[in-house]
């Protein structure tokens, strides 16, 4: 039917899910996307909804559109949210599978560049520290106590830089007073002439630490005295104040390792197992909202 016949001689159908209560006002829909009135427009009453009703033996399913909407949105969320703990779990187990092959025998890095190696490798490295100027990492956390991370300047043999992660040192309850830090003078020394003799160091290949939700990410400070504080920072910040360009990797010191602190390295973040964990229990909300929703709104019929 045309919109121009509907408009002229109107007919009244049924539309779906929607209703007109009044007693001198009928609603004409064509099956164009327009609604066809009468010439004359009397007062209509107010528009309700269609309930769906199930009759399923001596029990009627009759559930509200507020709780068919809201139970809809929930499920849609619920159902998203597990999506997301699940994926979070697909990238965690791919950066805990990296960590668990970085624990091979060490390579040498020679003179390949460091962004070319697997995050977590276990490399060897050789050079000289740099230990008159370190950043201290805030905000490092081990068995529930604060702390910092005890980041030292290495100079490679072929003349680059790169912070070693020497480990974790205790907060001590004042911020006026840092922790000390500094190395024997032996590990300090210039290269020697020897090239045998050069300082060897071991450990994992890894990015710096990323504020992700936490709060608190602070540049370390253009001028002061050394060690300086910093949270979160990124590598061209520390590269700034340190005056030298730096590598985009950190070295994780080996625990065996001489002139370190507290080091147990493990993955950042929680297990991929708790991801997982938390995307079946989101899926079983969704199920169980299911279930409420079906039972009430299940009602029983009363006897004829």
């Amino acid at each position: 039917m045309r919109c121009s016949e509907a408009a002229a001689a109107p007919r009244t159908r049924t539309l779906p899910m929607l209703a007109v209560a009044s007693e001198d006002c009928v609603l004409v829909a064509s099956r164009c996307s327009q609604f066809a009135l009468p010439h004359r427009l009397p007062r209509c009453g107010k528009i309700q909804f269609v309930t769906l009703r199930i009759a399923i033996g001596r029990r009627v399913f009759s559930p509200s559109w507020l709780m068919t909407v809201a139970a809809a949105l929930l499920f849609v969320a619920f159902i998203s949210l597990g999506r997301w703990q699940w994926g979070r779990a697909e990238q965690k187990r791919v950066i805990w599978d990296q960590f668990a092959r970085g624990a091979d025998v060490a390579q040498p890095l020679a003179t390949r560049p460091l962004e070319q190696w697997l995050r977590f490798q276990h490399v060897q490295l050789h050079g000289r520290w740099h230990a008159e100027r370190q950043f201290l990492l805030d905000n490092r956390i081990i068995d529930g106590a604060a702390g910092y991370e005890a980041l030292t300047p290495f100079e490679l043999a072929d003349g680059r830089w790169l912070l070693v992660n020497r480990g974790w040192v205790r907060f001590n309850g004042h911020r006026e007073q840092l922790p000390d830090v500094t190395m024997p003078a032996q590990a300090q020394n210039a290269l020697p002439p020897e090239p045998g003799a050069m300082i060897s160091l071991r450990g994992r290949l890894d990015l710096l630490p990323s504020a992700g939700l936490a709060t608190g990410r602070a540049a370390p400070a253009a001028a002061g005295p050394w060690p300086r504080v910093t949270s979160y920072p990124r590598m061209d910040e520390l590269a700034a104040v340190l005056g030298h360009p730096l590598q985009g990797r950190v070295l994780l010191l080996d625990p065996n390792e001489a002139d370190g602190f507290v080091r147990r390295w493990q993955p950042p973040g929680v297990s991929p197992d708790t991801h997982w964990s938390y995307a079946i229990q989101w899926w079983c909300f969704a199920a169980l909202l299911l279930v409420l929703y079906v039972v009430l709104n299940t009602r029983r019929l009363p006897a004829s």
